[in-house]
């Protein structure tokens, strides 16, 4: 079975963005970039990759989850395939029609949806943001394994890792790395 990994950035107080959606704060440059693209090369976006001229193979993940806050972050710039490396869900609940043919809609029962993803085969699923979506699948026990990229900041307020409240539950950390610009990666099982 495949596992779906929460793999995203937060500030030190659990910030995945400010109010507005945007994310001001998080080091965007620095010794960390190297080395997230060489463990994930396949959560970079197209327009980054393209502006590196480079573009490997997916090393963990086949498919990408977005929910629609965090999907529209690219919209405003532009972007509407923002990983055309990958097979790319948007959820929402608002949205009538994906504004690219590459990005299939979600729009009804994420967690049946997401149960039936994780039953197929491939590489595994990566989450990449979403609060609301994020609670959802938690507290459905469907989120395998988190993979935080706390940045040496605290926001004081904004878009919480998850948008809800979860249950209290208990987590393995299994990896860490730190970096000397102060960005900490932390992999952590969700016990279950």
């Amino acid at each position: 079975m495949r596992e779906l990994k929460y793999y995203v950035a937060c500030s030190v107080d659990g910030f995945i963005a400010r109010k507005d959606g945007s994310f001001e704060g998080f080091l965007q440059e620095g010794e960390h970039i190297a080395g997230l693209f060489e463990s994930f090369p396949e959560t970079f976006p197209v327009h980054f990759r393209n502006a590196l001229g480079i573009h490997p193979e997916n090393k963990c993940f086949d498919v990408v989850l977005m929910g629609r806050k965090t999907y529209e972050v690219g919209l405003k710039f532009g972007i509407t395939n923002p990983y055309p490396h990958l097979k790319q869900y948007l959820f929402s609940r608002n949205m009538k029609a994906s504004p690219d043919p590459n990005v299939e809609l979600v729009s009804e029962d994420a967690i049946a949806f997401v149960k039936s993803l994780k039953n197929e085969t491939g590489k595994d699923i990566w989450l990449c943001g979403g609060a609301d979506l994020a609670a959802t699948l938690f507290a459905e026990k469907l989120i395998d394994k988190l993979i935080l990229k706390v940045n040496p900041f605290i926001m004081g307020s904004g878009i919480p890792l998850f948008g809800g409240a979860n249950a209290p539950t208990d987590l393995e950390l299994t990896d860490s790395k730190i970096y000397g610009n102060g960005v900490l990666v932390l992999h952590y099982r969700v016990r279950t």
